[in-house]
């Protein structure tokens, strides 16, 4: 996440789903399921479904924050087919069990917030509106940048052999 303010805050609601797990060693397994377009006015943590193994919260609001200089990710990301948010969720001590730490647009900064390995991120697909918005921002702000492949200097392996030997490296 960057230090410089977002050029547009699109507020979005993200939803978790619990479910019971087999294993002896957890309880219930957590994942990040969708997001609703907008703010909605239920409080953080409100059961939105429960059928005995598994629950649904509405587990609070997020901002997805849009930079000019991530365009080019962003157009990807609609380009890709199955356009997606990415949502971290980190643990919490006590209740509730997560808090959001951050939904992004930006498939690089996704896959940047599974780096710590403390976090649980999930990939949810992005509502149509916001696609449209997502779109509109990219047709706005997109500046396509050459790319450019640096070359290597080739290593000279003659200069290497010429070097005299250095200090302290006597061995006879």
């Amino acid at each position: 996440m960057s230090n410089v303010p977002p050029h547009i805050s699109i507020p979005v609601g993200v939803i978790v789903e619990r479910s019971k797990s087999e294993n002896p060693w957890a309880e219930f397994y957590w994942r990040a399921t969708g997001v609703l377009a907008g703010q909605p006015e239920t409080p953080a943590w409100t059961i939105l479904s429960d059928d005995g193994p598994r629950t649904t919260f509405y587990a609070g609001t997020a901002v997805v924050a849009l930079y000019r200089s991530e365009t080019g990710f962003y157009r990807d990301n609609l380009n890709s087919g199955a356009p997606a948010l990415w949502i971290a969720l980190r643990a919490a001590d006590g209740a509730p069990p997560f808090t959001i730490a951050a939904v992004t647009a930006d498939p690089a900064e996704g896959e940047s917030f599974t780096e710590a390995g403390t976090d649980l991120v999930e990939q949810v697909p992005m509502p149509t509106s916001i696609q449209q918005l997502l779109a509109a921002f990219v047709a706005e702000h997109h500046v396509e940048r050459p790319f450019f492949k640096r070359k290597r200097d080739r290593a000279n392996p003659e200069a290497m052999a010429r070097r005299g030997r250095a200090s302290g490296d006597d061995f006879e």
